[in-house]
């Protein structure tokens, strides 16, 4: 990096001009965005004339359709979609796949997942016993949600206080699930008081962290070291969470769903159809001692049905207003002065005729004056495109964040996501129609040397694809990838007694219910998240134990063991080499086309002639040990056809395995 910008760095106040005197003390990310008459590209140029740099030429035409649809669906896309793209001329072209991009189905489930990180969602509660929950409708709700383009103040306002608009709808409770997603306390002994207190610290810091970009949690115990947060304002924010009717603990019983009220009931008509037959069944039965038996039985088939498949979502209320008050040093049993709602006191103030509750916070946060929501979030669509936002803390907007050295592209991004009613789907269409998005990722060791990190915007960042996306990948290419969107959480493949170590006790059956024929092969997005014990080859992902907004990328030995040996990849290449020796009898068409459908490309010359020679090598391998054949092909639930033979198919399950884990395959160039 050039002295300049290091010292720009150092001193935070950077502009495109080098460094700018500061009117005042007041912090960049407090004062209001004001747009640049400027579009992205231009500003980015002109940041980049600075530094004697331009930007890279534009990526080639297979590279930018294979990147936009990994980052807008997170698939690849299909020989169709290529073939389709390649011989379209027109100079829309890559516009219009961008549109049918973002109007797939697939793009809520590609979007949702850093919600889900932010919201830290899981499918149990965590601790010991570690019971089920039916959170999954909210993660539904979001998927629907986001493919509906609902804009970004609405879907944030129902998140935070659905339950408190006027006429509020199921849905609009459902959307409230995102701060009843944390963890709960089942586990004998717990105090219920203390985790209540530990859950409302939680939903101030996820809502400060996925919204204002603060880092709120600080000031739990003192007033905030940095930023102008005191520990007032700390708990006049929290106020909006203590009215919720709860305890702090879940049903103490040691059944597989364990959820603490309040709750919403989300049955379909199946489901209310069979409770009422249960209900009629227990009325049917006499009363009397002869009919004990019979009863009993009944009543236990009602309540084991309302406990395990009466669906139940933990959502917000405000039925029970308790006394705020600070707690000193945040402990919970020493409550100093009373405090009642207010909003931080250092940013713009909440409306007089505002009501005091958490509705009024969620649409305090949309208020044009707002001067952090829409950079906030602007900055984390960025990441989504980049890897890294153009401010690169984006859990912290405070005096100690990342100094932007885009500041001019950040704020004119921010006030066009305001003016244009908050459309996510528009923002996103802006950006990755942006010469700066379709720069090529290649590098030179002059450019490299100056910007090693890529934060002037020079080049396309070229970014390993994370392990929901690689396993989503893997299935599509392979024509395995089940398309059905939304349901229960599913039980993929997962190492033998996974969840071994939560079975401490006899109180419930901890054993790994894999699931069976099409499940198998659904998107990771609706994996079962046991928050105890995350999937095994989900590598690289939060934890959800926390409200986490930054994107992590590994480089952890895991990932290859994990490409290479995991039986969902072995099982997608064989059912990708099933489906490429169906197409032709050539091996080097059937190699070149399994590279099409995990590349995206059709392989060099100089590629060509390795494949053959790896294929060559596996079938003289698998010709001398015909159990190895039968173990590999054996491999995976899916079925084998059993007309191809068993050497040749596993020479190119194994070539196939080989693609999937080339450096082009793992990364989004």
């Amino acid at each position: 990096m050039r002295p300049r910008i290091a010292l720009c760095l150092l001193l935070g106040c950077v502009s495109r001009g080098g460094l700018t005197a500061q009117a005042d003390d007041t912090h960049w990310a407090f004062v209001a965005p004001v747009r640049s008459p400027q579009e992205i590209d231009a500003i980015v140029d002109a940041r980049l004339r600075d530094e004697g740099l331009r930007r890279s030429p534009e990526a080639p035409r297979l590279t930018l359709l294979r990147r936009v649809t990994l980052d807008l669906i997170g698939l690849p896309p299909t020989p169709t979609e290529i073939d389709a793209f390649m011989a379209d001329s027109s100079v829309n072209a890559y516009e219009r796949v961008v549109d049918r991009l973002l109007a797939s189905a697939r793009y809520g489930e590609k979007m949702a997942l850093p919600w889900l990180d932010a919201a830290r969602y899981a499918d149990s509660n965590g601790f010991q016993q570690d019971g089920d929950t039916f959170q999954w409708y909210w993660r539904d709700w979001l998927v629907r949600e986001l493919n509906n383009d609902t804009p970004y103040n609405e879907l944030s306002i129902a998140m935070l206080a659905g339950d408190l608009l006027p006429d509020a709808t199921d849905d609009d409770r459902l959307a409230t699930a995102f701060n009843r997603n944390h963890l709960l306390n089942g586990e004998g002994g717990a105090i219920g008081e203390e985790n209540r207190f530990i859950a409302m610290f939680d939903r101030v810091d996820a809502t400060a962290t996925t919204w204002l970009g603060l880092t709120m949690s600080c000031a739990q115990c003192h007033d905030h070291k940095y930023d102008p947060i005191t520990q007032r304002d700390y708990y006049g924010l929290l106020d909006a969470f203590n009215r919720v009717p709860e305890s702090g603990i879940v049903d103490g019983s040691p059944s597989r769903f364990r959820i603490a009220p309040p709750v919403l009931e989300v049955a379909n008509a199946a489901q209310r159809a069979r409770r009422n037959e249960l209900i009629d069944a227990l009325a049917r039965v006499e009363e009397g001692d002869a009919f004990k038996t019979a009863r009993d039985a009944a009543q236990a088939q009602l309540d084991a049905f309302n406990r395990d498949e009466w669906p139940r979502v933990m959502v917000m209320s405000d039925a029970q207003p308790r006394e705020t008050q600070v707690l000193t040093r945040g402990e919970y049993l020493k409550p100093n002065e009373r405090v009642a709602f207010a909003t931080p006191a250092f940013l713009p103030p909440l409306a007089l005729d505002a009501p005091r509750n958490r509705l009024g916070f969620a649409q305090w946060l949309f208020d044009d004056a707002n001067p952090l929501v829409a950079r906030v979030a602007v900055n984390r669509a960025w990441q989504t495109f980049f890897g890294s936002g153009l401010v690169a803390t984006p859990e912290d907007f405070g005096t100690q964040s990342a100094v932007p050295l885009h500041q001019e592209l950040l704020d004119t991004l921010a006030v066009e996501f305001r003016t244009s009613g908050w459309k996510t789907k528009a923002l996103h269409r802006l950006i990755v129609t942006s010469a700066v998005y379709k720069q090529s990722s290649e590098v030179s060791a002059s450019l490299f040397e100056q910007d090693p990190t890529n934060t002037l915007l020079a080049r396309a960042p070229r970014l390993r694809l994370p392990s929901m996306l690689l396993r989503d990948s893997a299935l599509a290419a392979s024509g395995l990838l089940d398309g059905t969107l939304g349901g229960a959480p599913v039980y993929p493949y997962q190492p033998e007694r996974v969840w071994e170590p939560l079975a401490i006790t006899k109180e419930r059956d901890f054993a790994y219910p894999a699931s069976q024929g099409n499940d198998l092969y659904r998107r990771s997005l609706y994996t079962f998240w046991r928050r105890t014990i995350a999937p095994a080859n989900m590598f690289d992902v939060s934890q959800r134990q926390s409200c986490r907004v930054r994107v992590e990328t590994t480089n952890s030995p895991l990932h290859a063991l994990t490409t290479l040996n995991d039986p969902t990849w072995i099982e997608a290449a064989r059912m990708l080499a099933q489906r490429v020796m169906h197409e032709s009898s050539e091996a080097r068409v059937q190699l070149a086309s399994a590279f099409v459908r995990v590349i995206g490309r059709v392989p060099s010359e100089r590629e060509a002639t390795l494949l053959d020679a790896m294929l060559a090598r596996q079938r003289e391998f698998y010709s001398a040990d015909r159990e190895a054949t039968t173990a590999l092909l054996s491999i995976g639930a899916s079925p084998r056809d059993s007309a191809l033979l068993e050497v040749d198919h596993a020479a190119l399950t194994i070539a196939c395995l080989g693609i999937f884990n080339l450096d082009e395959a793992l990364t989004r160039e």
